[in-house]
């Protein structure tokens, strides 16, 4: 039977392959967290506790999945978001720290510009595990968020985090590109979205954790085109922003200032850049009309 200690040790010597010692170390960290309960005090007061079966039998099987390149969330089934534990799987993507900024730049507004988000109506488009909603919800408990997404698996990992963290949100299945389905949706004071900007040309760059184990519809835009999202989205504002209403996105940073331009062009004349915690043009804010 293997021990906690050898198990770290074990672990961190199989990562070392892909990562650097630091990096590694934190992984190896994670995943005996999730395996046995304990944190890292505990677990080296305790190393010499040995593993159940079924423990050491999650521990193996980690290590094969972590060396193909498969990520610690899919792993352990878990990412953490605003405080808050999500369960996430292939269905969706892996909530991103970046995306935090997003959401605390919503919230933000929304007390600053309505009583507390009183009665304020938020739209978010590609829902995936439901972080971004969810937690617009849970900051912003008066406000009624609809949240929609094509895929079926993804708005089911985005229901069961809802009823985890306990919030009510509006999960909608439908096509954002399909214009016919705009008929499904309401008007909204805000429109929040991180949707799918990499060409598909561009998967190559993308690291092996992402490129093969993220779901690509969450991530590729059909026909090359980086923008084709944030067009859709231009257009569906004309009908279904509300007066004095406002959009907010998630951006890639090598596409920032296509993406402002095209909200220009559409004809919206209050577009506004910000940088991530990284120092990247990753969030944009459109004001409506």
């Amino acid at each position: 039977m293997l021990n906690i200690g050898e198990a770290f040790y074990q672990l961190k010597a199989k990562l070392i392959v892909l990562y650097d010692e630091r990096e590694a170390a934190a992984i190896a960290h994670e995943v005996l967290e999730h395996i046995t309960g304990m944190g890292k005090t505990d677990r080296l007061v305790r190393k010499d506790k040995l593993f159940s079966d079924d423990q050491e039998q999650f521990f193996y099987t980690a290590i094969q999945e972590l060396v193909a390149g498969k990520p610690l969330q899919y792993v352990t089934n878990s990412a953490w978001f605003l405080g808050n534990k999500y369960y996430v799987d292939p269905a969706v993507l892996i909530p991103r720290p970046e995306t935090e900024e997003l959401v605390l730049w919503v919230v933000e507004y929304a007390l600053r510009t309505a009583d507390k988000g009183e009665s304020l109506k938020i739209l978010e488009i590609g829902t995936g595990s439901g972080c971004i909603p969810i937690s617009l919800k849970e900051k912003l408990p008066r406000a009624s968020i609809t949240s929609c997404d094509v895929s079926a698996a993804a708005l089911q990992v985005a229901r069961k985090n809802a009823d985890l963290i306990g919030v009510n949100v509006d999960f909608v299945q439908l096509d954002f590109l399909n214009k016919t389905t705009w008929n499904n949706l309401a008007s909204y004071d805000i429109i929040v979205s991180n949707p799918p900007y990499i060409p598909l040309s561009e998967r190559e760059r993308l690291h092996i954790n992402v490129r093969e184990y993220e779901p690509a519809t969450a991530l590729f835009v059909p026909h090359d085109d980086a923008l084709v999202f944030y067009d859709a989205i231009a257009t569906f504002a004309k009908a279904h922003l509300r007066s004095g209403g406002s959009m907010f996105f998630e951006i890639d940073n090598g596409h920032a200032i296509e993406t402002r331009d095209l909200f220009m062009d559409h004809g919206f004349k209050t577009v506004e850049l910000r940088r991530d915690m990284f120092g990247n043009d990753r969030m944009l804010f459109v004001a409506g009309n």
